[in-house]
Protein backbone atom coordinates (compact mmCIF):
# COMPACT_ATOMS: atom_id res chain seq x y z
CA UNK A 1 0.00 0.00 0.00
CA UNK A 2 2.89 2.70 0.43
CA UNK A 3 4.31 2.10 -2.87
CA UNK A 4 0.85 2.58 -4.19
CA UNK A 5 0.91 6.14 -2.13
CA UNK A 6 3.93 6.93 -3.21
CA UNK A 7 3.49 6.04 -6.56
CA UNK A 8 0.54 7.91 -6.88
CA UNK A 9 2.04 10.78 -4.77
CA UNK A 10 5.01 10.87 -7.74
CA UNK A 11 1.77 10.65 -10.82
CA UNK A 12 0.35 13.61 -8.72
CA UNK A 13 3.57 15.64 -8.43
CA UNK A 14 4.37 15.55 -11.88
CA UNK A 15 0.85 16.22 -13.32
CA UNK A 16 1.08 19.57 -11.25
CA UNK A 17 4.12 20.66 -11.83
CA UNK A 18 3.76 19.78 -15.74
CA UNK A 19 0.74 21.43 -16.04
CA UNK A 20 1.17 24.88 -13.69
CA UNK A 21 3.59 25.24 -16.94
CA UNK A 22 0.35 26.31 -19.11
CA UNK A 23 -1.85 27.25 -16.36
CA UNK A 24 -0.21 30.49 -14.81
CA UNK A 25 -1.89 33.31 -13.95
CA UNK A 26 0.99 36.28 -12.55
CA UNK A 27 -0.37 38.66 -10.24
CA UNK A 28 2.69 40.80 -9.29
CA UNK A 29 5.28 39.01 -7.07
CA UNK A 30 2.29 35.73 -6.65
CA UNK A 31 1.88 32.94 -9.14
CA UNK A 32 -1.77 32.05 -8.99
CA UNK A 33 -1.73 28.39 -9.71
CA UNK A 34 -5.31 26.59 -10.13
CA UNK A 35 -3.87 23.22 -11.30
CA UNK A 36 -1.77 22.83 -7.11
CA UNK A 37 -5.49 23.74 -5.86
CA UNK A 38 -7.35 20.91 -8.18
CA UNK A 39 -4.28 17.91 -8.01
CA UNK A 40 -4.91 19.35 -3.60
CA UNK A 41 -8.20 18.21 -3.63
CA UNK A 42 -7.31 15.08 -5.40
CA UNK A 43 -4.89 14.18 -3.39
CA UNK A 44 -6.90 14.78 -0.17
CA UNK A 45 -9.13 11.86 -1.25
CA UNK A 46 -6.88 9.81 -2.64
CA UNK A 47 -3.87 10.29 -0.36
CA UNK A 48 -4.87 11.41 2.54
CA UNK A 49 -3.08 14.39 4.98
CA UNK A 50 0.60 13.17 4.77
CA UNK A 51 0.85 12.27 1.25
CA UNK A 52 -1.08 14.91 0.41
CA UNK A 53 1.26 17.03 2.29
CA UNK A 54 4.29 15.71 0.59
CA UNK A 55 3.12 16.32 -2.88
CA UNK A 56 2.15 19.76 -2.10
CA UNK A 57 5.54 20.18 -0.69
CA UNK A 58 7.29 18.34 -3.70
CA UNK A 59 5.37 20.64 -6.45
CA UNK A 60 6.29 24.12 -4.47
CA UNK A 61 9.76 22.78 -4.55
CA UNK A 62 10.30 21.79 -7.87
CA UNK A 63 8.02 24.38 -9.47
CA UNK A 64 10.11 27.23 -7.06
CA UNK A 65 13.41 25.30 -8.50
CA UNK A 66 11.77 25.91 -12.17
CA UNK A 67 11.27 29.15 -11.73
CA UNK A 68 7.46 28.49 -12.13
CA UNK A 69 6.43 28.84 -8.73
CA UNK A 70 7.19 31.54 -5.95
CA UNK A 71 7.64 31.30 -1.74
CA UNK A 72 4.47 32.23 -0.86
CA UNK A 73 3.28 28.29 -2.54
CA UNK A 74 4.82 26.41 -0.08
CA UNK A 75 2.19 27.86 3.05
CA UNK A 76 -0.59 28.39 0.30
CA UNK A 77 -0.57 24.79 -0.96
CA UNK A 78 0.35 22.92 1.94
CA UNK A 79 -2.41 24.63 4.09
CA UNK A 80 -5.25 23.72 1.70
CA UNK A 81 -4.19 20.04 1.39
CA UNK A 82 -4.18 19.42 4.88
CA UNK A 83 -7.06 21.16 5.70
CA UNK A 84 -8.67 19.36 2.51
CA UNK A 85 -8.06 16.37 3.42
CA UNK A 86 -8.77 16.24 7.36
CA UNK A 87 -12.12 17.97 6.31
CA UNK A 88 -12.63 14.76 3.97
CA UNK A 89 -10.98 12.42 6.27
CA UNK A 90 -13.87 12.82 8.90
CA UNK A 91 -16.75 13.44 6.98
CA UNK A 92 -16.06 10.85 3.67
CA UNK A 93 -17.68 14.30 1.29
CA UNK A 94 -16.36 15.30 -1.63
CA UNK A 95 -17.32 18.87 -1.01
CA UNK A 96 -15.46 18.75 2.10
CA UNK A 97 -12.56 18.37 0.92
CA UNK A 98 -12.97 21.17 -1.75
CA UNK A 99 -14.03 23.07 0.82
CA UNK A 100 -11.23 22.71 2.76
CA UNK A 101 -8.89 23.70 0.15
CA UNK A 102 -10.73 26.98 -0.22
CA UNK A 103 -10.51 27.93 3.37
CA UNK A 104 -7.25 26.04 3.77
CA UNK A 105 -5.56 27.84 0.89
CA UNK A 106 -7.74 30.97 -0.21
CA UNK A 107 -8.28 32.44 3.51
CA UNK A 108 -5.94 30.74 5.69
CA UNK A 109 -2.97 30.61 3.16
CA UNK A 110 -3.32 34.31 2.41
CA UNK A 111 -2.87 35.28 5.59
CA UNK A 112 -0.33 33.38 6.64
CA UNK A 113 1.77 34.74 4.02
CA UNK A 114 1.40 37.89 4.82
CA UNK A 115 5.02 37.63 7.12
CA UNK A 116 6.38 36.23 4.24
CA UNK A 117 5.37 39.67 2.20
CA UNK A 118 6.66 41.91 4.45
CA UNK A 119 10.08 40.47 5.15
CA UNK A 120 10.01 40.57 1.02
CA UNK A 121 8.95 44.50 1.63
CA UNK A 122 5.65 44.00 0.33
CA UNK A 123 4.02 45.73 3.65
CA UNK A 124 0.39 45.98 3.72
CA UNK A 125 -0.15 46.48 0.29
CA UNK A 126 0.35 42.74 -0.40
CA UNK A 127 -2.68 41.25 1.50
CA UNK A 128 -5.81 42.43 -1.24
CA UNK A 129 -3.39 40.62 -4.29
CA UNK A 130 -2.55 37.72 -2.10
CA UNK A 131 -6.09 36.86 -0.80
CA UNK A 132 -7.90 37.63 -3.93
CA UNK A 133 -5.16 35.32 -5.58
CA UNK A 134 -5.42 32.69 -3.56
CA UNK A 135 -8.95 32.50 -2.80
CA UNK A 136 -9.83 32.52 -6.74
CA UNK A 137 -7.10 30.32 -7.30
CA UNK A 138 -8.23 27.96 -4.78
CA UNK A 139 -11.74 28.52 -5.31
CA UNK A 140 -11.19 27.51 -9.51
CA UNK A 141 -9.47 24.15 -8.41
CA UNK A 142 -11.54 23.35 -6.12
CA UNK A 143 -14.72 23.50 -7.89
CA UNK A 144 -13.19 22.02 -11.09
CA UNK A 145 -12.09 18.45 -9.21
CA UNK A 146 -15.28 18.71 -7.40
CA UNK A 147 -17.08 18.17 -10.35
CA UNK A 148 -14.32 15.72 -11.91
CA UNK A 149 -14.77 13.29 -8.42
CA UNK A 150 -18.48 13.73 -8.49
CA UNK A 151 -18.65 12.25 -11.87
CA UNK A 152 -16.39 9.50 -10.53
CA UNK A 153 -18.40 8.66 -7.56
CA UNK A 154 -21.78 8.91 -9.46
CA UNK A 155 -20.39 6.07 -12.12
CA UNK A 156 -18.47 4.31 -9.33
CA UNK A 157 -15.18 4.54 -10.82
CA UNK A 158 -13.93 6.84 -7.35
CA UNK A 159 -15.06 3.58 -5.47
CA UNK A 160 -12.78 1.23 -7.75
CA UNK A 161 -10.01 3.65 -7.84
CA UNK A 162 -9.40 3.97 -4.21
CA UNK A 163 -9.94 0.18 -3.23
CA UNK A 164 -7.16 -0.29 -5.70
CA UNK A 165 -4.97 1.87 -3.97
Amino acid sequence: MKTKLMTLTAILTTINVVLSTFVTIPIGPIKALPIQHFINVISAVFLGPWYGLAQALLSSSIRNLLGIGTIFAFPGSMIGVLLASLLYKYSRKLYMASIGEVIGTGIIGSLVCLPIAWLLGLGEMAFWPLFISFFTSSLIGAIVSYMILTAFEKRGILKKLKNDI
